[in-house]
Formats: C-alpha cells, sequence, structure tokens
C-alpha cells in the first residue's frame, strides 16, 4: 500500500509540476521575445507618457498593444499584475517530488553503492546542500563579478566552471539517474531563488519609491532584469536535465558527467540562438545560426560517441535461450523488488507465468534502456542483458 500511494502522490506532483513548468517558462519565454521585439513608439503621446518601445500582435482573433515602459510609469496604474506564483508553484511541486521519489527513498534512488556507500541519511543532506551552496555561490559570483566592467561575460564564465563541478561532484557521490536530476534542480532553485530575492523585491522597490513620491532607481529593473536573462539560459539545461534521468543509458556511463554537461551546453546555445534571433529579425540581419549548429553539432556528437557497439550475430547452431536460464537470471537480479510482496511499479516477477507475461517490459527496461535495475543495484552484467535479449528477440518461449 506504500508504493501504491507513493505512486499516486509521484503522479500528481509530476503532473502539477509539469503544469506549473509551462506556465513559469512560457511567461518567461513570452518576455524575451517581447523585450527583443519591441519597437521604439511613434506615436508622440506614447514618448510623453515615457514608454520605451511597443509591439503590434494578432492572436486570437484580436489585436494586441503591448507597451514597456523604461523604468516605470509616471503614474501607477490601479490593476497590476505580478507573474511570481508560477515560480513558486514550479519550484514547490519540483521539490515534492524530489522528496518523495529521491528523499524518501534515498537508499534505492540517491545511493549506487557501486560509486559510493554510504548512509542515506549522508546522501540526503549531500543532496540538500547542493541545492543550497549552488545558489550562495552564484548569487556571490552575481554580486561581485557582474559589477564589473565585462561583468555578463565573467559572470557566465564562472557559473559554467561551477556548474561543470557540480555536475561532475554529483555523478561521483551519487547514482547517475539522481545525480542529473540534482544538476537541473539545483539550477532551477538558483532560478526560482532570482524570483524571490531579486526580481520581486526589486519591483515592490520601484513601486514602494512611486507611491512615495521618490525618484524611480533604475538599478532595481537593471539587477531583476539580469537575473531574469540569467533564468532563461538556464532553462533548456535544467529541462534537459530533467528529462534525462529516464534514460538509462545517458546516466549510467562512465563519464555520465561529460554526458550532462554537452546536453546541457548544447541547450544553452540552442536558447542564444533563440533569444538573438529576435533581435536579429527586427534589426534585418541575418539570424545567429552558428549557435543553433553549435548545439545540434554537440547533440550528434553525443549520439554518435553513446552508439552502442553492434552485436556479434548469433550463431545458427547457437542453443536458444530457455525460460528456465531467464527464470535463474531474473530470481537472482530482479525478484528482490518484483514479488508476491513487494510488486514495484506493480510488476510481479516471482513466477515463470508472470516473466512471460512481462517479458516485453523486462526486455524495454533491462535491455534498451538499461534502466532496470535501478542504478543496477543487484549487478545485472551485460552478458545477462544479452540472455535475456536473445530470449525475447527469439520469440520469449
Amino acid at each position: 500500500m506504500e508504493t501504491y500511494l507513493l505512486d499516486w502522490a509521484n503522479l500528481l506532483l509530476r503532473w502539477a509540476h509539469v503544469i506549473t513548468a509551462i506556465a513559469w517558462i512560457g511567461s518567461s519565454f513570452y518576455f524575451v521575445f517581447l523585450d527583443s521585439s519591441l519597437l521604439p513608439p511613434s506615436d508622440p503621446e506614447l514618448k510623453r507618457k515615457g514608454v520605451d518601445g511597443e509591439l503590434w500582435a494578432v492572436h486570437g482573433g484580436g489585436f494586441y498593444n503591448p507597451q514597456k515602459y523604461l523604468v516605470a510609469p509616471k503614474a501607477l496604474p490601479e490593476h497590476l499584475h505580478w507573474f511570481y506564483w508560477e515560480s513558486y508553484s514550479t519550484w514547490l511541486t519540483g521539490f515534492g517530488l524530489f522528496t518523495v521519489l529521491y528523499l524518501f527513498q534515498a537508499g534505492s534512488f540517491l545511493v549506487d553503492r557501486t560509486r559510493l556507500d554510504w548512509a542515506p541519511g549522508a546522501a540526503v543532506a549531500a543532496a540538500l546542500a547542493f541545492l543550497a551552496v549552488f545558489w550562495i555561490v552564484y548569487d556571490l559570483i552575481c554580486r561581485t563579478l557582474g559589477r564589473r566592467v565585462g561583468g555578463d561575460r565573467l559572470v557566465g564564465a564562472a557559473i559554467a566552471v561551477v556548474v561543470v563541478f557540480a555536475a561532475w561532484l554529483a555523478c561521483q557521490l551519487f547514482a547517475g539517474r539522481a545525480a542529473f536530476l540534482l544538476v537541473g534542480a539545483m539550477m532551477a532553485t538558483a532560478m526560482s531563488a532570482n524570483v524571490f530575492f531579486w526580481i520581486i523585491p526589486g519591483q515592490r522597490t520601484v513601486i514602494a519609491q512611486m507611491k512615495a513620491g521618490q525618484p524611480v532607481d533604475p538599478v532595481h529593473g537593471q539587477r531583476a532584469k539580469q537575473r531574469s536573462v540569467h533564468n532563461t539560459y538556464f532553462t533548456l539545461p535544467v529541462l534537459i536535465a530533467m528529462l534525462s534521468n529516464h534514460y538509462g543509458w545517458l546516466t549510467q556511463g562512465e563519464h555520465n558527467w561529460l554526458v550532462l554537461i554537452v546536453l546541457m551546453a548544447a541547450g544553452a546555445a540552442i536558447r542564444q540562438f533563440f533569444v538573438a534571433r529576435h533581435k536579429a529579425r527586427l534589426n534585418g540581419v541575418q539570424p545567429p545560426w552558428g549557435y543553433a549548429a553549435a548545439g545540434v553539432v554537440s547533440i550528434v556528437a553525443l549520439i554518435v560517441w553513446l552508439a552502442p557497439a553492434p552485436r556479434a550475430p548469433q550463431a545458427a547452431s547457437a542453443a536458444p535461450v530457455t525460460l528456465a536460464q531467464v527464470q535463474a537470471v531474473v530470481e537472482q537480479r530482479c525478484v528482490i523488488c518484483h514479488n508476491a510482496q513487494l510488486q514495484q511499479k506493480n510488476v510481479a516477477l516471482h513466477t515463470p507465468e508472470l516473466i512471460r507475461q512481462h517479458a516485453q517490459a523486462i526486455y524495454q527496461q533491462a535491455v534498451v534502456l538499461k534502466a532496470m535495475p535501478l542504478n543496477n543495484a543487484t549487478g545485472l552484467s551485460d552478458e545477462e542483458r544479452a540472455q535475456l535479449a536473445r530470449w525475447y528477440e527469439g520469440g520469449a518461449h
């Protein structure tokens, strides 16, 4: 019953997390597009009111005319929409999902004893430290290097170094699947913390200055803009880190940290293309296809690098693999989590009939995806995976 309820919590939290993430990323992408697509207003009245840029758009059968005021409008509007609950809800549901799946079951999901044999409680503490320490280091980098000449480039380079080190360290300490997710979670935590500690407080300060009749200090908008730009570049790396934990051939390799870094770098390069593309179109120049090409080439290089070696054809005289041989492997490697008492993911494999019933799932999870056994905790060998493959591909008789 506990496993069943955890599965429901997993499903509902994942559903809520995806919905709120779509809302947050969608609004973030829209405002990045908007900032890069605004044209100086031609109407003198708009200029008098302090409008710095505007855009005409058509959508859903109507026309829209969003306008941006540089620093702030001269008068505070009565109704003002805030964009922050999308961020907070995404982080809260994501952390809840991480707690249910990884922290609550740290011995199975966080710890890979072939990498580091440590207590689940210590692994949980280290995982939480990743989230907090990355934010502290990232924020310190922005506060110090961001104020110098060429600060944006310095900040970008320093953050890249920190992310590379964090990815390497996570893959030494945790199970590959958890390490990938944890690196994405620490960056997502920084994104939401940017909103909580910088973007929203800066906007509240501007409004307070307007209400008090004080001059509006532009530094608050500049800081919020800086962190907002960082968030848009974090988005695609975070998404690929979150999605990759479903693919064992990505997370379980010897150099899995390098795989993660290349994937995230490809995402950042592709995001840079889309960000710069808006301004390029506005200025009538060619989009910077080099960024997109760099991202695609990186992904293609990974595909070639991770491609499995061709399997030697089975000799015609080779004896077929029997169900009894498969059952011996399954009993040793799989039944510990898939038996009459404990049926992870509602799959039991303790009888020959159940093995045949779940033959396709065994083939998919243990042979194709190499996602099972989880973290290969029971030591399923490549020879045993090949044996399962020959049995299934031979008809699973």
